[in-house]
């Protein structure tokens, strides 16, 4: 026969594991969720590494940055067909990513730039793969259409 005290002491005991457990997994769930960090971009043309763009949370709103472009050699040091006050500026250091807020599990709101072409398009994130991969889809109007690409978690 096992005595009360017992029962509840084991009880308390798994209550605590449970506790810290859960407590433990915070930091990774929030890794997961969020796309603040270094991506790698990969180009539609061929697949391969284009870039890498380092998106950071500021005052709630994440904003990306091209940090390196992988190949100079085959890409515009400028970007020449770029809107407004980013017309003509250096791809590295150039923001692409603008007023991207947390939605649920999912990032949108904002705008992505494409600088290839100038284009501006309305964006969503989408952390999958445990973080480790970002989905970021730029569309016009409906999210319907548009386009999707899979970055890299470098960092």
């Amino acid at each position: 026969m096992r005595s009360a005290t017992g029962v509840r002491a084991r009880r308390a005991l798994l209550g605590a594991v449970l506790a810290l457990g859960a407590l433990l997994a915070l930091p990774l769930r929030a890794q997961e969720l969020t796309p603040a960090g270094l991506w790698q971009s990969i180009s539609d043309d061929d697949g391969k590494p284009k870039a890498y763009v380092r998106i950071r949370e500021v005052q709630g709103e994440f904003v990306g940055v091209i940090e390196q472009v992988i190949n100079p050699a085959k890409r515009a040091d400028r970007c020449k067909d770029c809107p407004g006050d980013r017309r003509d500026q250096p791809i590295v250091g150039l923001t692409i990513i603008t007023g991207v807020h947390r939605d649920g599990e999912q990032f949108g709101g904002g705008k992505i730039l494409d600088p290839d072409n100038g284009r501006v398009y309305s964006c969503r994130l989408t952390p999958i793969d445990g973080g480790k991969r970002l989905e970021v889809r730029g569309f016009l109007g409906l999210s319907l259409f548009g386009r999707t690409q899979t970055w890299i978690r470098q960092e």
